[in-house]
């Protein structure tokens, strides 16, 4: 019985220390200035020096404007894995301190990794760089400045395609679209675009309010010369239909 019992605690003991473990290199990043419209981002790197792979279960940021990914597959011993945390500027000017809590089943089933730097408007930041700098900044160049949807129907969801290249000398990341009616966004989030390439972005209008719309659109982006700024304009009817009416001046006629 004695033996018995021995061989359970040892069993336990063997139990209780086979567990991986996530040595960070670091807990903590400071980005330092980070350009407005610029998507920040850093990857916490990890080794795995225990005994039994490491399963990452999940990554929570502490706020929406944190984006985390990280190691999907099982990490072996002595082998290494990342967390990967990527912070949107866009829309947010000033200091930031924000959190990425990794869950696993690790010998520390629940570890903080903290990111942290000050955003600088365009305005800010622009002083501080040398012509050189600058010239190695993205460009980013529209074909088109306007576009005119026409005549559009109350609660439609047009596209407007334009194209976008990088005049400059490194890769152009858009960032978050902005305009006074909260009416316009990305049909789908545009990816990096390398220097001197070119792609297509569409953007959804969604203007409700009935008449003529001017609605001027700011691009923001890691372009260091400042935001772009383009104009979607249309006239926003009821309907379409051959039967549609509206008010010009005192009397009612349908659209011709």
């Amino acid at each position: 019985m004695k033996q018995l019992f021995t061989i359970c605690l040892m069993a336990f003991a063997f139990s209780a220390s086979a567990q991986g473990v996530m040595k960070f290199e670091s807990d903590n990043h400071d980005f330092g200035n980070v350009a407005e419209g610029t998507m920040a981002t850093y990857e916490f790197k990890f080794k795995n020096t225990g005994n039994q792979p490491v399963v990452i279960a999940n990554v929570q940021a502490s706020c929406g404007c944190t984006t985390p990914d990280w190691t999907k597959t099982p990490v072996l011993p002595g082998k290494t894995g990342i967390i990967k945390a990527m912070y949107s500027s866009a829309g947010r000017p000033g200091v930031f301190n924000k959190t990425v809590t990794v869950t696993s089943n690790a010998s520390e089933p629940s570890k903080v990794l903290t990111i942290k730097g000050s955003v600088l408007t365009k305005d800010q930041i622009k002083p501080t760089l040398t012509a050189a700098q600058l010239a190695q900044s993205p460009r980013l160049v529209l074909n088109k400045s306007v576009h005119d949807f026409g005549k559009l129907e109350a609660g439609q969801q047009p596209t407007a395609r334009f194209t976008v290249k990088n005049a400059g000398k490194s890769p152009l990341v858009l960032g978050a679209l902005s305009a006074d009616c909260y009416c316009v966004g990305y049909k789908a989030t545009p990816s990096p675009i390398a220097p001197g390439q070119t792609a297509t972005i569409d953007l959804l209008y969604t203007q409700r309010q009935l008449g003529q719309s001017n609605d001027v659109v700011t691009i923001t982006s890691n372009d260091l010369n400042g935001d772009t700024k383009l104009t979607l304009k249309a006239t926003i009817v009821r309907d379409l239909s051959g039967n549609s009416m509206v008010k010009e001046s005192t009397t009612a006629v349908p659209f011709k």
